[in-house]
């Protein structure tokens, strides 16, 4: 249910803003998207999975408030992360 570290590096090199770039609201949401994707498939094989559930939930509203954030600071960059990500808002 993890994410790999391979994975991890893959989209940090996809969505830094510099070389040394881990932190930037760009890569958080990307490996928030990663990491929600993977469980939600967990869900739908164990629906009672009342625990994961609520943990998904806290990722899917922390992955809102930085996109909220984004789209206040920057709304290109907002822009952009939700085309990449192919996320809809």
């Amino acid at each position: 249910m993890s994410i790999t570290k391979e994975r991890k590096q893959t989209l940090i090199t996809d969505f830094r803003n510099a070389d040394t770039d881990t932190g930037s609201p760009e890569v958080q949401i990307a490996l928030l998207t990663s990491r929600i994707t993977e469980l939600t498939e967990h869900l739908k094989t164990h629906q009672r999975d009342y625990s994961s559930r609520r943990g998904l939930l806290g990722m899917v509203s922390r992955r809102r408030r930085l996109l909220d954030y984004l789209k206040k600071v920057n709304p290109q960059r907002y822009l952009n992360v939700i085309r990449r990500l192919d996320i809809r808002k």
